[in-house]
C-alpha cells in the first residue's frame, strides 16, 4: 500500500473504531483519520491501545465545530470541545484536525466568518502550542446548516480570516471553474487532500463513490496537486448509499488499492 494513502473512519462509523483500525491494518493502510465523537467517547488511551495493536496511527482528526448551537449562539462550548479534541490529537500523535465550521444561523457569510475566527482563536493558539494544525474544508452546499465554506475559494478565504489551514475536499470542488488556479492558491495552506468519486446523476447527500467508479478526473487532479508541491496524505472519505450497499470492507479496500496504484503511477 502506498504510504500516502489515508482512510477515514466515517465508512466504519457503525462498526466502531476497533473494527475500522483492524480492517485498515489488514489491507496495509497505516494512516487513519479518526472522528472525534467516537475518539472522545472511548478516550484517547483506549484508542491509542487499539491503534498500537493494529499497526495503524492517527494521522488526522475530523471535528465538527459550533454545530449545536450554531456560530451566533455559541457561548464557548465549541472552543471547549475543540480544545479537548486538540489534546486528544496531541496524545495520539495526530498533527492535524480538519473542521466543519458550524452554521451561520442568521448571520451573513462575512459576519459568520468573523464569528468563526473569533470563536476559534484560543483553540488555534492551543493547537500551535501542541504541534497540531487546524484546517477548514470545503463541503457541499447541502451542509449549509453546519458549515460556511462550500467552494474552494470560500474555504481559502475562511482559512485566511481565521488564520488556519485548508483541507481540500475534491468531491466538493472538482466541477468548479478555475480549479487549477484555486488549487495553486490553496496549496500553501493545505494540510490534507480528500479523495472519493461521484457517479453522474446521483442526487442524494452524501453521494460518495469508490475512486474509479465515477466521473471525477482523479488522475488529472491528483497529478496537478502533486505538481503544485503537495507532500501530504490523500484521505479516502467514503460515505453514502453506494458505500453502504457495497459494504465498508469491500468499498474501502477497492478504494485504497485504486488510490495506491494511482499515486504510484503518478510518481508520488
Amino acid at each position: 500500500m502506498h504510504p500516502r494513502v489515508s482512510l477515514h473512519e466515517v465508512a466504519f462509523i457503525a462498526e466502531g473504531t476497533r473494527a475500522f483500525a483492524e480492517h485498515a491494518g489488514r489491507i496495509g493502510v497505516r494512516n487513519l483519520t479518526l472522528a472525534t465523537g467516537p475518539l472522545l467517547s472511548l478516550g484517547p488511551p483506549a484508542v491509542a491501545a487499539i491503534l498500537a495493536g493494529t499497526g495503524t496511527r492517527a494521522a488526522a482528526l475530523n471535528h465538527v465545530f459550533a454545530v449545536h448551537p450554531d456560530l451566533p449562539q455559541d457561548r464557548g462550548e465549541a472552543a471547549r470541545q475543540l480544545t479537548a479534541a486538540i489534546d486528544a490529537a496531541a496524545r495520539l500523535g495526530a498533527d492535524r484536525i480538519y473542521l466543519i465550521s458550524g452554521g451561520r444561523g442568521v448571520l451573513s457569510w462575512e459576519a459568520a466568518a468573523e464569528r468563526f475566527a473569533e470563536l476559534i482563536a484560543p483553540c488555534a493558539d492551543h493547537a500551535r502550542q501542541n504541534g497540531v494544525t487546524l484546517l477548514v474544508e470545503n463541503a457541499s452546499p447541502l451542509n449549509v446548516d453546519i458549515h460556511l465554506a462550500h467552494t474552494l475559494p470560500d474555504a481559502i478565504r475562511l482559512a485566511e480570516i481565521a488564520g488556519i489551514g485548508v483541507c481540500i475536499e475534491l468531491h466538493a470542488c472538482w466541477m468548479e471553474g478555475a480549479l487549477d488556479a484555486n488549487l495553486a492558491r490553496a496549496m500553501p495552506l493545505t494540510g490534507l487532500v480528500q479523495v472519493s468519486d461521484y457517479v453522474l446523476g446521483d442526487r442524494v447527500s452524501p453521494c460518495r463513490a469508490v475512486p474509479g467508479d465515477g466521473a471525477i478526473p482523479l488522475e488529472r487532479l491528483l497529478g496537478t496537486v502533486l505538481e503544485l508541491g503537495y507532500e501530504g496524505l490523500f484521505d479516502l472519505e467514503l460515505v453514502g448509499p453506494r458505500i453502504t450497499a457495497e459494504g465498508p470492507v469491500s468499498a474501502t479496500t477497492r478504494a485504497a488499492e485504486y488510490l495506491s496504484e494511482l499515486l504510484t503511477r503518478l510518481g508520488a
